[in-house]
This record gives C-alpha cells, structure tokens and sequence, in this order.
C-alpha cells in the first residue's frame, strides 16, 4: 500500500462526522452513551483496515495518516480541555478546587504506585520498575474527554458533576507531568529526590502561571474589541492552540494544566465579556468544537486499539496469557481507584460541598480512561520501535494494548452502566418538592395552551381549529388531574416539608435575580465588573439557603461604601465640578450594584409570585427579599442627599447606552422584515456602533436641573395653561424628606397635595387591605392627596417615604382656585386622582403597570361620566369603575360610598384576586347588577377588556419584529426613582412615532401622558418641536388617539359601555359618548416663555438642593450623540422624565 496523500485524513474526517452523527442520531433516548458507540466504530474501523488483506482504501490512507500521537493531542486536546473548563461554573470550582486537588495530586501519586507495584508484583514480563511505574502514571489520567462527554449526557448534579469534571482535567495534567517523569527515567536520566520535587513543581506551577498570563492579556485585549463575535470567538480558540503549543514545546511545562488554567479564568473574568448574541454564538460555536472533536477523538481511539491488536496478532498469539492480565489490570485500576477514593474519602467529606457515601460510589465508577492515556501510550510505542538501548518493542507493543484495553473495557463497562448505577442508587430522582412544582408547572402550561388556542384558533385564510386533536399531540398535559393542587398546599404539621419548600423558593429566587443580572448586562444597565460581582453574590448565597434566609447581600457590603470624607467634600468650597470628578467614579460601581440589586430582586418577586400566588412559603421568601434591600437603599440615599448630581450621570449613562442599542436593533429589524436592504442597514448601523465606542472615551456634560425645571417636568403642573400655572408655581413649597418619614396619616385632613419629584412613597392603610400588593410603592411623577383634597374628605391612607424624597408641596385653597378655573382642568385633576386611588384599590391589576401605563387608560380607555339622583349605572363585561364622588345603591338597598370598585356582575373576580363569597365584605369593591345613583356621582371607567387585547395585539407583532430574550417590562417597573430604567423604552411602537405623540393636540390627561414619557422632548406648552405637514396630507383624525401605542383607538363600532335608567322611564341602551370626559373643553395650548415662569421657592431646613441659584455641569464618563436643543422660542426644556 502507498503512501498516504495528505487529503485522505479529509475523506477520513467526513466519514467519522457522518458515523458520530448517526450514532447521536439513534441513540438519542437511550441509556447507551453515544462515545460509546463511537469507539466500537471505530475498533470495527480499524478492524476492516489492519485485519483484512485490502483494508479500506483511500478511507484506510486517511486512518493511517491520522494516527499520530503528537496530533491526537495537539490537534483535539486543547479545545476539549478550553471548553470543558470556561463551562465549568467559577464558583463551583471554587467550592471543589480542595476536592479536585486532593484527587489529581495525592491521588494520581497514590494510584500511579498502586498500579506499578501491582505491574511490577503480577505480570510475567520482567519489567523495571521505572517501565511498571511508567504504566502506572499512564494509566493514572481519568480522561477528561471521556468523563465530561459521559456527564453532560447522564445530567449528573451539578456539583458532582464538578467534581469529576474538574479532577478529571487537573488529574489528567498531573498524571502527564507524572509519565514525563517516568519516561525520562525510563530513557537513562536520573533524578534524586530534589530533582524530582523541582521537576513536578515547575511543570505544573509553571503551566498554572502561564495559563494566568495568557488569560489576562486575552481578556484585557477582548474589553478593546466591540460587538465584534467573529474576532472574539477566533480569540478564545486561538488562544488555547497558542496556550497549548507554547506550554508544551516551547517551556516543556504542561499543557494540559496550562489550557485547563486558561478556561477557568475565562470562566471567573470574561463570561460577562460577552452578552447577547456573542454569548450564544460563543457557546454554539465550542459546543460544536467539542462535539467535532469528541466524535473524531473517540473513533481515532477505537482504531488506535484495533491498530494495537491486529498489528501484533503474532505476538498476541504466541502469548495468549496477555488477554487475562489485560482483564487483571483493568480489575487493578478498578481497585486502585477505589483505594484513592476511600483513603481521601475523610478529607473529601470536610472540603467544599462535602462528599456522600453515594457521591464516593459514582466518584469511584467514573474514572474512565481515554484518549490522552492512548496517545501517550503510542509515543512510547513510537520510542521503543526506534533505536535506543532503553526500551525494547516488545514494550511498546504491550503498552499500546494494554491501554487500549482499559481504554475499551472502562468505556464498554463504566461508561454504558453508570446511569444504572446512579438509577440505583436514587440520584437520577426528583425530590418530592421538585416533583409538586412539576405538577403545578403543566397545569399553568395546560392554562398557557388554552390562553394560546384561544388567540390562534381563528384564521381568516384557514379558519378554526379543533382544540381536542391539538391536546392529543400534547402528551405531556394529557394525564392531568381535574383539579389542580398548589405545590405548598401541605400538612401545616409537617416542619421538614415545609423547610424543603422555603429551601426550594430561595433558590428559584435567586436563579430568578441572576437571570435578571444577565439582561441587565446585555441592557447596558451594569457593566462587566459589576456582573461578576453581583452573579459571585448570587453563588455564595446559594449555598446557604438551607441554613439562613437570603443573603446575597452579604456578597456585596464590602463593595458598597460611602465613606464620611464624601460629605466633607460636597460641604467643602471647593469647584463643583472637581468634586464631582473625583466622586463619580469612586461611588459609580455602588450605585450600579445597589440599584441592580434592588431591580432585580424586584423582578424576582414579581415572577415568583405571578407564578406561585399568594402562598405562605413565598410569601415568607419576598419578605426575606424586601428586607435584603434596606442597605441598598440606604446607600443610594445617601448619595442622593450628599451628590445628587451622581446619579443623574450615571442614570444620562444607561440612557444613552439604551437609546443606542434600542436604534441598532430597531434598523437590524427593518432590514430582517425586508424594509431596509442589508448595505443601508450596515450604514446607519456603523454610524451606530461608532456611536456606542466613543460612549467609553468621550463623556457628555449633563446639566442639573433646576427647581423651576423639576416643577415643569412634573405632569399635574406641567401641562396647564400658563395663567392657571404661574400663580400655582408662585405658591410652591419645596421640601426633602428622609427615609421612613410621614407625608401624612390616614383619616387627617386634607391640607394640600405633594407633588413626587424624586424618589418613592410606600401606602400604608388600616382600612384598605394589602393582601395582594406586593410593591405599595408610588414614584416620582406621582401626585398624593389629590383625591381627599377634591372630595373633601380625611387621608385614606398613610404616605411615608421609601427613599430620600424631593416634592412640593400646594395647598388645598390653591388646588381648590384651580380646578373651579376651568371646566376641562377639574376633568384633569380628577383623572390624576384616580391614578393613585386605582393603584390604592386594585393593586393587583394597577400594581403591575408602570404609571404612564395607567396614564393610557386614563387617556385613551377611559371615560368620565356624572351621573343624577335617580339614574341606574349598569357595567358591561370587561369594564371597571371607580366611584370618585357621590353615593351609590345597590338592589339590597346597601349604601356605596367613594372610593369604591365597581364591578360588573358577571366580572371574573379571580382577576382581582377576590372569590365571590368574599367580594362583597370588602367594602371597597362591589359587584351588583345594577347601581342606581343616590346623590350626583362622578366614576371614571376603564375599558379593561380592550386594553389586554391591543396588548396581546401589540406582544405578537414585537414577537415578529423582535429578537433576543426579554424580561417582561411590566413585570420588571422600577420601585426606585432614584435610579430608574425605561420601561417600555424597548417595545414595539407600533405605527406610532414621537413626533406623533408630541404633536398629539388631545386633552390634558394625553399631554401629562407625553410628559410623563418624553420629559425635556415635550414643550410644556404643548407647541414646542412641532413638524410642519406638507400640503396635500390629509390630517389625521383627532379622535384617534396615538399617545401610546399599546393601546389602540376605540373603532367607531364599540360597544356601549354601559346602561343609563332615569326615574319613570324605560331601561335603554346609551353608547358611550364620542368623546372622553375629560376633552369635553379643549384647553389652549399655552406658550410662555421660560422668564415668565419664575417662582419664589420656600425651602424647608433639611433641602440640600441648591442647584436652583447654581447651572451644574457634570461630565458622564461614557459619551453620548444625543442633544436635547432648546426651542427657539426660547423655551427651556425640562429634563428628561426618570419614567422613560
């Protein structure tokens, strides 16, 4: 036969991948490990090649050229070995790192000598032993390929499964640096005691230091690249061939170890290097390496055994005794490694996570044997058939087969019968609290599937479709029970299940923060350093959920600091701006850690409990969660007080971060929906990407607001008409107030309004229950104690401060001049009232929405009606109202009093959280047929049943539009002014652009709901940044309303949205009128300039705002593109609204 050309290991590579794919192909759902079958290919490979007289041809040139040791390792190990490591998780490894040592150090010692005496002592072969010890360590290396392909098929646990994994990859570095020792020896060179500690130390603290250097100086070269996947994918892959290569041959130290290094410190410092896309495409990419190379390594490995046998037939043949003690030596590795395992079993009990009986048994079973120990094998082959006085063929013969041997019988037997033994052994089981949140969790998909069936049943091409045949192919839903049972719905007697369960909660909690920490990382609300932080946190705390309620927060003390010197300076004469240069960036990575802190417990909470309910045991976790962010708080507090001028940099920070982005994707999904072209996408999109570099090196300046500003951004006053305005601004006070101090108390009487321009309220009441209010929160653009001080009557609740609060205060009389000014401003200020009272009174619909969510129900499904003594109110379906003022009937004769719910009587009361024995002894709420009017009465409705369909409308087409995973922005509402997130700044907008929206001419409820959006980018006059419309366009219909896009306009066909019934007259059906109450008078747009809005502000004592007498320039130390130009009118813009 030829020699073999160099293409054909390329037919032999194709065949292979073609082999592994029908292998996984057939044995998917099987207990038969896919390796498995590989190694048989591939002994049945090199049968037909080295067993018969015309083996396989060109395929049988590729086998041959492909067998080298030096390639088996340099080409295959190192990607093994880099993916297996940068998956591990760093704070696993952390926990295991004493365990995995002591396995892949004194353990391989312990084994490499247990194998060689027992070598030396049994086999006829007269081996030194140098040569019975050289076996030893080669047969010492667990193969990490083997072990770690055999986990991630079983879905061992995951902290068993970093054990084996780890000492596998440490084990097998050791054990090489053990065989080159022995070999050396072997071949003539001669150590001493001290030569041989030296040697070990250097190769392997040697590979552990190179690894580090290569790690660093890669990753501080990745924070250079920028939203470039392709170069740093190619970086991490041509750094561990690199790595590898420079270990091995240029400094002679270990390369395994030096690669194994290089993974974990990926694994601790660059996994938040890559976010979004990169992230997936990097984990896509080395999951398809390992799988390309685990398939070839283990087919080279069964024709590498075959090779050893069929080669030597003759040898075999005249010494047939070799087969029996290749079955003795595997029973000796078997016993050694069942030695090692139960002399450390001591020390590996007190380490890391500890170690169980049942854990030491599968720890025991699992030490496969692999490629690396082949690989080794045949370069002692490979020096033994060259001319040299030290090692006879014969040896190099016998190592080979005997490698190959255990190589065989460890995968043939370990690897097929180790998910038996753990089946068992009981580990393949879910627990019983696992088990319940699995039963509840397909009842809730049993729900998902009807809400989905509902939504595509009707087709208008195919039209419907029957819902029995689509649960039939829903095998997993079929075999429910009729009733579903809550997974804590337990014996209250029964503590053990009842600890399971909170365990159980606090680790679904934190999962749910940590995944809240990766999408805030792909927003841009934090950055790298931040991320590992808080994700390290997260690791500790889970370890100590059974012992102590959540304590993440414990992880991130040392990293949030504000130290008493802070103060001095801000008190200090120094220049404003040199004190906030060298404070921004000390107090910029605690206020990112406390506000993601904050956030993502909250969206957390939020999850867990629209999942779970009201139950008891998650109850008791949000409680621990709610109590975790007091410091958070706090610290942020502090910063607000002493620099409030940093946190508006980093808030101008994320927000330009998040326009940015939000633009790149936005034309990346015009041109995927074909809109665009991909060159006039790649255009716009450079410009873009060139945007988001200079964010990091040249900084904008972002001006402090002023009094005057914060009052014109807020809703209530910025919308007015200049000359109901100014004498309301001219009558102001302006007040700070602390942490835990009263607004007011529920039942005093009304003396004024505050008006929220910083920070956050909590409601607290005697009278109106909590019992579904997860968040009792109000934020800044908020206006309390307007309901009481229009109706006249005592505080319904307490109002107490959640954070450092900055608002003003309007008296009642002053309030009580304005809305008698005008008829369509008492419109408006009634509608403002009922924002606060519905987040009062339904916490469980209203709590969930942001304000300006509830704002679009007031402007645009909504409506306002006054009703007389006499007339009967009937609700449609899907509508709720609150009574403002007045009193109500029912048909019982019960007096109904504001505020109230009013409720159809027909209405779902499970969407309120209410059963129907109960709705009625809440005295807030009512359900009845009919009301009929006892005195003049105000109630708004709200056209609930049309609001969630515009909004499942709008969810399906972003769903078209959009990409990438995103948390649900209802869910995740900020409960902090202090550092706020936009929103629904990323949603779909739907036909509705900004210049729409701000040239909207609506009512007041519609311009508060611009402002309380887009802030500066609003002229409080209503006029500003106006777009002038070409001739010939017609002009659209202002019944239309484009305000916000996730609620659409009513059609001129709605339905009625409720009954109306005078005295002595017959019952009949009343459309809803044609326009909302509160647009019945149309305010004029008022323009005045900004010297005509000047206010005397009275400040109480504990005000540190003095940026009223004082024009602040800060400098973000990211760059932003984006402008906010004054008007030229002269007009300055208020800021932008913290609700965006």
């Amino acid at each position: 036969m030829g020699e073999p050309e160099p293409d054909d290991a390329v037919l032999f590579v194709g065949v292979s991948l073609v082999l592994g794919i029908a292998s996984r192909h057939l044995l998917r759902g099987t207990r038969v490990p896919y390796t498995v079958a590989l190694l048989v290919l591939g002994v049945a490979l090199g049968s037909l090649e080295y067993g018969t007289q015309h083996g396989l041809g060109k395929l049988g040139a590729g086998i041959r050229a492909s067998i080298n040791p030096d390639l088996l390792l340099a080409v295959f190990l190192p990607a093994l070995l880099f993916e297996s490591s940068f998956s591990m998780e760093i704070h696993q490894i952390k926990r295991c790192m004493a365990q995995m040592v002591l396995l892949a150090g004194p353990g391989v010692v312990l084994s490499t000598f247990l194998l060689g005496s027992a070598v030396k002592l049994t086999f006829p072969y007269d081996w030194s032993w140098k040569t019975s010890l050289l076996l030893g360590g080669l047969l010492s290396a667990t193969d990490p390929v083997a072990v770690v392909a055999l986990l991630k098929e079983l879905g061992a646990s995951k902290k068993l499964s970093t054990i084996i994994e780890g000492e596998s990859l440490m084990n097998d570095g050791t054990a090489i640096v053990v065989y080159q020792l022995f070999y050396r020896m072997v071949l003539g060179r001669m150590f001493d005691a001290g030569s041989i500690i030296k040697f070990l130390s250097e190769v392997s603290l040697g590979a552990v230091a190179l690894g580090l250097a290569f790690g660093i100086v890669s990753v501080l070269w990745l924070g250079f690249i920028f939203n470039d996947t392709i170069i740093e994918i190619s970086l991490t892959l041509a750094v561990s061939y690199i790595a590898f290569f420079t270990a091995q041959d240029s400094l002679e130290v270990s390369g395994v170890l030096t690669v194994m290094t290089l993974g974990m410190f990926y694994a601790a410092f660059a996994k938040t290097a890559f976010k979004g896309e990169s992230q997936q495409s990097l984990h896509h990419f080395w999951e398809m390496v390992a799988y390309i190379a685990n398939t070839l390594i283990f087919i080279l490995s069964g024709v590498v055994i075959a090779d050893g046998v069929l080669q030597n037939n003759v040898h075999f043949e005249r010494h047939g005794t070799s087969w029996g003690f290749l079955l003795l030596l595997y029973v000796f590795v078997q016993m050694s490694r069942l030695i090692v395992v139960s002399v450390l079993y001591p020390l590996l009990c007190q380490f890391g996570y500890g170690l169980d009986f049942k854990e030491a048994m599968i720890l025991v079973w699992s030490g496969l044997r692999g490629a690396v120990a082949l690989s080794l094998s045949l370069s002692v082959k490979r020096t033994s058939d060259a001319v040299q006085p030290y090692l006879k063929p014969e040896v190099g013969t016998m190592f080979v087969f005997f490698t190959g041997g255990i190589v065989f019988l460890t995968l043939i037997f370990n690897g097929s019968t180790t998910q038996f033994l753990l089946h068992i052994l009981g580990m393949d089981k879910l627990s019983a609290t696992k088990l319940r949140i699995l039963k509840y969790t397909r009842y809730e998909m049993l729900n998902k599937a009807l809400e989905a069936f509902g939504e595509l049943r009707d087709d208008e091409e195919l039209g419907p479709a029957d819902w029995a045949t689509v649960k039939k192919h829903i095998t997993c839903l079929n075999d429910l029970d009729d009733d579903p049972e809550h997974p804590h719905d337990v014996d209250d007697e029964d503590d053990h299940v009842h600890t399971m369960n909170i365990r159980d909660i606090r680790v679904r909690l934190l999962n749910g923060v940590q995944s809240a920490y990766w999408a805030m990382l792909e927003e841009g609300r934090i950055n790298q350093v931040t991320a590992n932080i808080l994700m390290r946190s997260v690791d500790e705390a889970m370890d100590l959920v059974s012992r102590q309620p959540l304590c993440d927060w414990k992880g991130l003390k040392s990293n949030v600091q504000f130290p008493g010197y802070y103060r001095f300076l801000q008190m200090s004469r120094l220049p404003r701006k040199l004190v906030t240069y060298f404070t921004v960036e000390r107090l910029e990575s605690g206020c990112y850690i406390c506000a993601a802190f904050l956030r993502a417990h909250r969206i957390a909470r939020r999850q867990l409990h629209d999942f779970l309910g009201d139950s008891e045991v998650a109850r008791i976790v949000i409680d621990e969660s709610n109590a975790e962010g007091e410091e958070a708080r706090k610290f942020l507090e502090d910063v607000q007080v002493t620099f409030p001028q940093v946190l508006r940099v980093l808030k101008t920070r994320q927000v330009t971060y998040s326009v940015l982005t939000h633009l790149s994707e936005y034309i990346q999904n015009l041109q995927k929906t074909g809109l665009l072209e991909e060159k006039e996408m790649v255009h716009l999109d450079d410009a873009l990407q060139t945007d988001l570099k200079k964010l990091k090196r040249n900084p904008p300046l972002v001006k402090m607001p002023r009094v005057s500003d914060l009052l014109n951004a807020h809703p209530l006053v910025g919308v007015l008409p200049a000359a109901a305005r100014d004498p309301l601004l001219s009558n102001t006070k302006e007040t700070v107030r602390g942490h835990g101090m009263t607004i007011y108390r529920e039942g005093s009487r009304p003396t004024g309004i505050w008006l929220i321009s910083i920070g956050v309220v909590k409601w607290t009441s005697q009278r109106l229950s909590r019992r579904h209010s997860l968040d009792p929160i109000l934020s800044h653009g908020s206006t309390l104690g307007l309901y009481e001080v229009l109706n006249g009557k005592p505080y319904i609740c307490d109002m107490i401060t959640d954070s450092v609060v900055h608002c003003f205060f309007i008296e009642a009389e002053k309030i009580d001049e304005l809305r008698h000014s005008d008829p369509s401003i008492e419109v408006f200020l009634w509608q403002e009232s009922a924002l606060v009272i519905a987040r009062l009174l339904l916490p469980q619909i209203f709590e969930k929405m942001a304000m300006h969510e509830i704002r679009v129900l007031v402007a645009e499904r909504s409506t306002m009606n006054i009703y007389i003594k006499g007339e009967d109110i009937e609700l449609e379906q899907n509508y709720i109202g609150i009574l403002l003022e007045g009193f109500l009937k029912t048909r019982n004769q019960n007096l109904i009093t504001p505020p109230v719910v009013l409720l159809p009587s027909n209405a779902d009361l499970s969407l309120f959280g209410l059963e129907s024995s109960a709705v009625n002894l809440v005295y807030y709420c009512h359900t009845a047929p009919s009301y009929q009017v006892e005195a003049r009465v105000r109630i708004i409705f709200f056209d609930m049943g049309r609001a969630s369909e515009a909004e499942a409308d709008l969810q399906r087409t972003t769903s078209l539009l959009s990409h990438g995973h995103e948390l649900s922005r209802t869910m995740s509402k900020e409960h902090s002014g202090l550092l706020r997130w936009p929103e629904s700044f990323r949603r779909s907008r739907g036909q509705h652009s900004l210049s729409e929206i701000r040239n909207q001419p609506g009512s007041f409820s519609a311009r508060a709901l611009q402002l309380s959006m887009y802030g500066s980018m609003v002229s409080p006059s209503g006029q500003g940044h106006r777009r002038h419309r070409p001739h010939g366009v017609p002009v659209a219909n202002k019944r239309h309303s484009s305000s916000y896009p996730r609620v659409p306009s009513k059609p001129a066909n709605t339905r009625p949205l409720l009954s109306v019934q005078s005295e002595g007259s017959n019952m009949k059906r009343m459309a809803a009128p044609k326009d909302t109450g509160e647009a019945t008078t149309t305010a004029p747009a008022p323009a005045t300039s900004a010297d005509q809005q000047q206010q005397k502000v009275m400040q109480d004592d504990n005000s540190s705002d003095d940026s009223a007498g004082e024009e602040v320039i800060v400098r973000v130390d990211s760059p932003s593109m984006l402008s906010f130009h004054q008007s030229t009118a002269g007009v300055r813009s208020p800021p932008p609204s913290q609700d965006q």
